[in-house]
């Protein structure tokens, strides 16, 4: 009766969940902390302990490598799409790009369809949820439609603390390398001092919560305080090619993550408290002032936001909370579409994905096993579509298959990687050595993208 009374509440467009036993001592908390632009190789800490040279000897990010630190790292994670809204709504909804849009623009509209506050709800009516920070472009729906009780709205790139809202009359992309601002730069403060004081009050009110907090940063313009980019100036010459006001203002990102890991570990919360930190998309290949002739800023990877390369879609990933091991790793691949159906377990329930419109599936086996079964993935394994790059991607095991379309719609190239041993792509092609592979993945994409086409499930 419950469930039925909750599925009318929600609308029929809503996918039920089934209703699992509750977990001791009650539902968990949930923070998911998603950064903007920020590259797998874009920190202090080390993504991938086997991989020389991949931690940032100039940057300087001492919280998030907390959470690496008191947590697992997952190697091997991907966001959704090499784009910041298609992101977005794939995590909102739990859908591959290819589903609910690979661009800016969609006929998707979230608020339709399953989100995550909704699931969580679903499953535990007192979970209170809000959004803070960067909600994307063309959204449709606004965050409150969406089945969240608190947001700062339907936000974009625009509210970031860009140069208009600085008194330049440029826009984002414009203008001098850098911007000072040592108010409130890059909005890092004002939303963190949201999801704080949200963070506090749930606590103090005795309410299961989940919590999104978007960061604008590391989204050009840059913006950052003038005492923390004297600081980088002073440690010389990047150790890539970002700017020395591109680390400022990742600093002060960091310092925003800290603040909330701190409330956290302040309200005596933490032992029910699961926090995940992510990107949307992979590093910008340039950043205002960079100089291009050091090495590049997704260095080792190849390629960058915007490309379904590595550089594009593998990003940071890192989850601490109850029964995680501390510094342990996780080299299963893993994608941001995931965590709408892991959400859910962790809340004590399990998705319903029979109307094939979630295609994650709940990496919880993952957080604290130590050797877990592989995910029960489809044939087609994690999806990215970029349709105005004409490329088509799937991320199978080892094995990474990149479709490359021509004019004509057919394919017109093939790239195969095996990833196991590296996350270097280049010159290591390998589509030759393996066709009947090649012909197997791509046959499975291609199913996949159909079923979606016709608005049919996919297999599961």
């Amino acid at each position: 009766m419950r469930k039925a009374l909750i599925s009318r509440l929600l609308g029929a467009a809503i996918l039920p969940i089934v209703i699992g036993c509750s977990r001791d001592p009650g539902p968990p908390n949930i923070i998911l902390i998603l950064t903007d632009d920020q590259g797998w190789s874009q920190l202090s800490g080390s993504m991938d302990p086997t991989v020389d040279g991949l931690a940032s000897t100039y940057l300087e990010t001492p919280n998030m490598n907390r959470i690496l630190s008191e947590g697992r790292r997952f190697p091997s994670a991907y966001s959704p799409a090499p784009l910041c809204t298609p992101t977005r709504r794939s995590i909102l909804c739990g859908t591959s790009s290819a589903r609910s849009g690979d661009e800016f623009r969609s006929p998707w509209i979230p608020s339709e369809h399953l989100t995550i506050p909704r699931a969580l709800k679903s499953v535990e009516p007192s979970y209170r949820c809000a959004h803070f920070g960067k909600w994307g472009s063309k959204m449709i729906s606004s965050p409150e439609e969406c089945g969240y009780d608190e947001s700062s709205g339907m936000t974009g790139n625009r509210h970031g603390g860009v140069p208009r809202s600085l008194g330049y009359d440029v826009e984002h992309h414009e203008g001098p390398p850098h911007y000072i601002d040592d108010e409130d730069p890059k909005r890092t403060d004002s939303v963190t001092a949201k999801a704080v004081a949200f963070i506090e009050q749930q606590i103090a009110e005795g309410n299961p919560f989940y919590l999104q907090v978007s960061y604008y940063a590391q989204h050009v313009s840059i913006v950052c305080r003038g005492e923390t980019i004297a600081k980088y100036v002073a440690k010389g010459v990047p150790d890539r090619a970002y700017t020395a006001a591109w680390a400022a203002m990742l600093e002060e990102l960091d310092t925003g993550i800290g603040r909330i890991l701190d409330a956290v570990d302040r309200s005596g919360a933490a032992s029910n408290t699961y926090v995940f930190f992510t990107s949307d998309n992979g590093g910008d290949f340039s950043v205002p002032g960079g100089d291009e002739s050091r090495r590049q800023n997704n260095a080792p990877l190849l390629g960058a936001k915007h490309s379904l390369y590595e550089g594009g879609i593998r990003v940071p990933f890192a989850v601490r909370g109850p029964g995680i091991a501390a510094g342990s790793i996780c080299r299963e691949p893993i994608v941001g579409y995931d965590l709408l159906p892991t959400f859910v377990e962790l809340a004590g329930g399990q998705p319903d994905v029979s109307s094939g419109e979630v295609d994650g599936v709940s990496i919880r086996p993952l957080l604290d096993e130590e050797t877990p079964a592989p995910l029960p993935r489809g044939p087609e394994g994690i999806v990215f579509h970029r349709a105005s790059f004409r490329m088509t991607a799937s991320r199978r095991g080892a094995f990474k298959l990149i479709l490359h379309w021509g004019e004509d719609g057919s394919v017109a190239r093939r790239e195969l990687f095996d990833l196991s041993l590296s996350p270097i792509e280049q010159g290591r092609e390998l589509s030759a050595a393996e066709p009947e592979r090649v012909v197997q993945m791509e046959n499975d994409v291609l199913t996949f993208m159909g079923a979606i086409a016709s608005g049919q499930p996919a297999a599961k």
